[in-house]
């Protein structure tokens, strides 16, 4: 079967698994609005509204649980094509809902998918990519996101005016099947195109099948020869780490709750938590509540502009995070997103008053009369979103995948990306109430979490830009303080120089005996002693 190895092309087709998170995501936003949707399952606010849309992060936590099982067992690249089938299950449910009941199951069943590819998606862009770039493709992950966002966003608002209009008194159901049924066709897409896609090199060498896993490896750093340094460096590498891991014979369930290991896992899993609690799912799921409060008219049309913001915003952040680093983007993130939560609750506190409307029972406080206040809150609004689509967004995902061993890799990467969706549940279910209960402070409250973010990532978040998966123990393990950074350089670059300068010595690969023992690459040797 033909087969490509362009990084970039293997990467950016596996993030359609990402794009299918933000399918869902809009895929409940953009009907919000209309009367087909209210009318249909009885006009759900507050916590039967949170219900709906906790039911989809509820399918990814046990997804993201379960990822790892079928990631290890049957691959990366299975393991999203599993994703796929049970999405296009989850959409065909949500199609043919009939009630709240049946649309729970479908968001249940396609989160599960969700949370499947989440966690398993950015692992395979890891595993692939080159050092240089892996900041770059795993960010891949987040501007699909955006763009399925974005897509599903505009099918909703074009099919909001099937049968009168999104306003309609008695808009026919279209509205919302259309766009939950074109839901199928990415997840379709996904699933064929996978097959062309090559194994992750390292879980082809943990599972002993060396051979394949050093013909990937030369086809994507060697241009197919097995025997460039780069190749014969990298696998190295791998071998050595492999080894260090069986050796020291460690459950890998056991591993993860090892001093040296727990801190990693416990950071992964707050950075994923704080990509929840610094407001930006918020501002995805219920933008069309938040511009009814700010007294924005057509709600529609301009929560549709954020959207736009966020996917061309993510993109220099694909271009310039393996130069910018990690560390920075998540430090400048946390600061700009808790400036400009803060203002939009001041505005809001300052000329903001209880909603006169008294049968939107979604809205209870709302600025009117004050154009410019409103103006202000939707440029603040945006200016917050550009902020995540620049430094959190990709870095949430990014970071978590690259900062593993690989014996432990997909099951920290799944309880990382448990955590994203315990919190963005807990939030989903939440926040209707909230923004009826508490108003403004809301707002607050948000920006309070992502000042904890900014003091957390600060003590505790090591640069890894430039360094390789193999190389992150060295990272995490050296006693240097977060703050102060690591040396530069990568053991990789070294190993590659002292290849090509035939300071060290390696045969070249030419498989393995049946014991599983190398018959080529023999380990290191350095000529001068």
């Amino acid at each position: 079967m033909w087969t490509t190895y362009n990084t970039y092309a293997i990467c950016a087709f596996a993030a359609i698994g990402g794009g299918l998170f933000g399918f869902d995501i809009s895929s409940m936003s953009g009907v919000l609005g209309t009367n087909a949707y209210k009318n249909y399952f009885g006009n759900p606010t507050g916590y039967r509204q949170g219900g709906i849309t906790a039911s989809m992060p509820a399918g990814s936590l046990v997804g993201a649980l379960a990822s790892s099982f079928i990631a290890d067992k049957l691959s990366r690249r299975t393991a999203i094509q599993v994703a796929a089938i049970i999405w296009i299950i989850g959409a065909i449910l949500q199609t043919a809902s009939n009630g709240v009941a049946l649309l729970c199951v479908g968001r249940v069943v396609a989160g599960l998918c969700v949370g499947i590819a989440s966690s398993i998606v950015p692992v395979y862009q890891a595993e692939i990519a080159r050092k240089e770039i892996r900041g770059r493709v795993v960010s891949l992950q987040q501007w699909a996101i955006t763009w399925g966002i974005l897509i599903q966003y505009f099918i909703q608002y074009g099919a909001s005016f099937v049968d009168g209009g999104p306003t309609a008194p008695n808009q026919g159901t279209a509205a919302f099947r259309i766009p939950w049924s074109i839901q199928m066709v990415p997840a379709f897409i996904l699933f064929i195109g996978m097959f062309f896609l090559p194994r992750s090199p390292r879980w082809l060498a943990s599972k002993d099948r060396w051979e394949e896993a050093i013909q990937v490896l030369g086809h994507l750093h060697g241009g197919g020869d097995v025997n460039h340094p780069k190749v014969l460096a990298e696998y190295q590498e791998i071998e050595e780490a492999l080894r260090f891991e069986r050796e020291e014979a460690i459950n890998s369930y056991k591993a993860l709750v090892e001093p040296r290991m727990l801190k990693r896992v416990i950071l992964g899993m707050s950075i994923q938590m704080w990509s929840q609690l610094c407001g930006m799912n918020i501002m995805m799921y219920y933008i069309v509540y938040i511009m009814e409060g700010a007294g924005i008219a057509n709600e529609l049309l301009t929560s549709s502009i954020q959207y736009i913001i966020n996917v061309a915003l993510t993109l220099p952040a694909i271009l310039y995070l393996d130069r910018f680093g990690r560390r920075p983007a998540l430090l400048c993130g946390s600061f700009g997103m808790m400036t400009f939560l803060f203002i939009n609750g001041a505005l809001q506190a300052a000329y903001g008053r209880p909603n006169p409307d008294k049968s939107n029972k979604a809205i209870t406080w709302v600025v009117q009369d004050h154009k410019s206040v409103s103006k202000a809150i939707v440029a603040c609004s945006y200016l917050f979103v550009a902020t995540f689509a620049t430094t959190w967004g990709p870095t949430s995902w990014t970071y978590p995948s690259e900062i593993f061993p690989s014996k432990i890799r997909a099951k920290a990467v799944s309880l990382a990306t448990a955590s994203n969706w315990i919190w963005n549940c807990a939030l989903a279910f939440g926040v209707p109430p909230l923004l009826q209960k508490i108003d403004w402070k809301m707002y607050m409250i948000f920006a309070t979490f992502n000042g904890l973010a900014l003091i957390h990532m600060f003590l505790t978040a090591p640069e890894t830009k430039g360094k390789t998966l193999e190389e992150m123990d060295e990272v995490f393990d050296s006693g240097i303080p977060a703050w102060r950074g690591v040396k530069k350089g990568s053991r990789l670059d070294v190993l590659q120089t002292q290849i090509e300068k035939g300071e060290v010595k390696v045969a070249g690969f030419h498989g393995r005996d049946r014991s599983g023992a190398p018959t080529g690459i023999e380990h290191v040797e350095n000529k001068a002693e």
